[in-house]
Formats: structure tokens, C-alpha cells, sequence
């Protein structure tokens, strides 16, 4: 099996990323593995799509060497796309909409290309179509979320607020990684006016009642074809601690990572939640989950996996190759033509 993982770019990719974790699983399996930036895609004058990906340049056993030898002695080439069996989109559109905003989009468009040609292209990009903002969060049962507000007006926040307790938690529409974040308490109004012009700078607010029990820690849980992503009794999942007064409890953002205990409400959750992914295409997802309740959904690139490794035990990286495994032998083995969406979370 070829397969390709899309990232944002060669400068900001590291070894110990989930991306890489993943390729490494690839590449221990036997798999001919590649990278690809968003910058590498090549729609030719005859309508062919071509991409410029880079391969390993030898035998590696860690993470580490493996991104080494794609990074600093990869092989590159230029492929039909065709020539992929499967695209896995591990480029993140948030990260690059300040210094290239042209590049948020990329992974999306070429992914939906790519699919038209037979390509399996994992998550769906029409799919992650859908999710390149938070309101997709709002398609999900409104019994698993906070109550929310999208707006671009303060007098809607500040109406919101009151009518929540007066403590709420105020982000972006489009971001991660806990940027851009901000908790209005009611003894801090004082503030509110400069949260609301920061945060409106870049677009809609996303305001959120504030639940005392999710401030400062979260489950990240994942989800593989739709089904909580399990082995030998472990679920794939990690708590995640703030650091001191931080509500934010992304690790990106300074917390740290200790072994999450998944119970009935995960999985209720993580239930409700399967019917939408399932049809969005969603082969890999990270649910964030505190409070009994789900506080985002995060189906571009959602790392962790090594984490949970430490604190478990547990590889769960050849889970995922093994399932990108069973949908190129599904494809391989049946005439008929089955949809991206299909295969995605088969």
C-alpha cells in the first residue's frame, strides 16, 4: 500500500507528532510511505493532478530518524495521484490562517480532487468541508454540548452572559490548540468590551456557558470509523490538565497529560456523536470531553497518540494503519465504484 500523509509544511512538522507516529506504523508494516506539504499539489494543463511528495530514504525504527529521513533525506518526486492508495489530510487549515491563508483551504480542495480520481482520501475533505469552523459543533445532539452562541455583536454576548450566570467562555469561530481563548467570570466585566474586540478581529464569537466542572481539564478521546478506539481493554484516550489557572487544557497550550478513565458518558457521547461522523466521512477523530459533556470535536489531524502511549502502554498507531489497510483491500476487491465517504468509515 502507498501512503500519503498531508501536512502543513516541512518548518513546522516535528517527529512527535501523531502524523508521523502514524507513517512511522506505515512504515514498519511494510507500506511505501510519503509526505506531501499543501504546497505540493500540481493541477497540469491537461487536467491531470500531480503532487510532489517526499520518501523516506531508508530503513528507520523511531519516529524521530524516520521524520529526519523524510525531512533532510527524503527522495522527492512527482506522482499522478492516481499512484496513492491512500491520502491521509494531517494539515491543520487553522495553522496557517495568519501568515497563509491561501493554505487553509488546500488540503480540502485537492483532497476532494484526489477522491474524484479514486484516491482514498481520509478524513473525507467533504467532510472536513463542513468543519472548518465551529459551527459544525452545532450539528451535533444539543444534549452532549454547551449551551452556545454565534454571533458578531456584543450586546449579544453580553445578553448571553447574563442569562447564563454572568461567567462564560469566549473563543474564535475558526482556531485550536486553545488560541485565542478567553473565561469572562462576573467579577471581570471590566474586561469584557477588549475580549469581545479581540476575538471579533478575526471574525464570528463563539460564546459558551461556562461549566465549572470542564475548566482547566478534558478527555481527548478517539474515534476510529465512528466506534471509540480500543485494544486489550484500553481506550485511546488521555486527560488533559491545564497549567495552573488556565482553563485551557490543551497540551499545545502548557498542560499536561495524565491516563483518562472512560466511563458510561464518554461513551454515551461518543455514541450520540457516531451518526453525524459516520456520515461526514470522519475516519479519525479526537472528542474533547469534560464535565459530561462534549466541548469540541477534532477532525483535522487531532493528535495525542503518543501520549497515550506513555500512559498506557498501548500503540495505537497500527490500529489505524491496519483500518487504512481494510478499506484499499475493500477498494481493491470490488468492481463497483464506492464512495469516499463510504470507504471512510468502513
Amino acid at each position: 500500500m502507498r501512503i500519503a500523509f498531508l501536512i502543513n509544511s516541512y518548518e513546522t512538522e516535528k517527529s512527535n507528532y501523531t502524523t508521523t507516529r502514524l507513517a512511522l506504523a506505515a512504515h514498519k508494516a511494510g507500506h511505501d510511505v510519503r509526505y506531501l506539504s499543501v504546497e505540493d499539489f500540481i493541477c497540469d494543463p491537461d487536467e491531470s493532478l500531480k503532487v510532489r511528495v517526499r520518501a523516506p530514504g531508508g530503513t528507520y525504527k523511531t519516529e524521530k530518524t524516520l521524520w529526519a529521513g523524510v525531512k533532510d533525506d527524503g527522495v522527492e518526486e512527482r506522482l499522478p495521484v492516481e499512484e496513492i492508495d491512500a491520502l491521509l489530510l494531517r494539515n491543520n487549515p487553522a495553522d496557517d490562517a495568519d501568515a497563509r491563508p491561501w493554505a487553509q483551504s488546500a488540503g480540502i480542495v485537492f483532497g476532494q480532487m484526489a477522491a474524484r480520481r479514486g484516491v482514498i482520501v481520509l478524513n473525507d475533505p467533504e467532510g472536513l468541508a463542513k468543519a472548518v469552523n465551529k459551527v459544525y459543533f452545532q450539528s451535533f445532539p444539543e444534549s452532549v454540548r454547551p449551551k452556545t452562541l454565534v454571533t458578531r455583536h456584543g450586546d449579544d454576548v453580553r445578553r448571553f452572559i447574563d442569562d447564563h450566570g454572568g461567567d462564560a467562555v469566549v473563543k474564535p469561530f475558526q482556531g485550536s490548540g486553545g488560541e485565542g481563548v478567553f473565561v469572562v467570570r462576573q467579577d471581570d466585566h471590566a474586561n469584557l468590551n477588549q475580549i469581545i474586540d479581540a476575538v471579533c478581529q478575526n471574525g464570528y464569537m463563539v460564546v459558551q456557558e461556562f461549566l465549572e466542572d470542564a475548566a482547566g481539564a478534558d478527555t481527548r478521546m478517539f474515534l476510529l470509523n465512528g466506534e471509540p478506539l480500543q485494544r486489550d481493554g484500553h481506550y485511546a484516550a488521555l486527560r488533559r490538565v491545564g497549567s495552573g489557572d488556565d482553563i485551557r487544557s490543551n497540551i499545545s497550550a502548557g498542560g499536561s497529560a495524565e491516563q483518562a478513565a472512560v466511563g458510561e458518558r464518554e461513551l454515551e457521547i461518543a455514541e450520540m456523536v457516531r451518526p453525524q461522523l459516520v456520515q461526514d466521512g470522519m475516519f479519525m477523530v479526537g472528542l474533547d470531553i469534560a464535565g459530561g459533556v462534549l466541548l469540541e470535536v477534532n477532525v483535522f489531524s487531532p493528535g495525542g497518540l503518543g501520549g497515550i502511549k506513555k500512559l498506557t502502554g498501548v500503540d495505537f498507531t497500527p490500529d489505524v494503519i491496519e483500518a487504512v489497510e481494510r478499506k484499499v483491500d475493500v477498494k481493491r476487491r470490488y468492481r463497483q465504484h464506492f464512495s469516499n465517504v463510504t470507504l471512510a468509515t468502513y
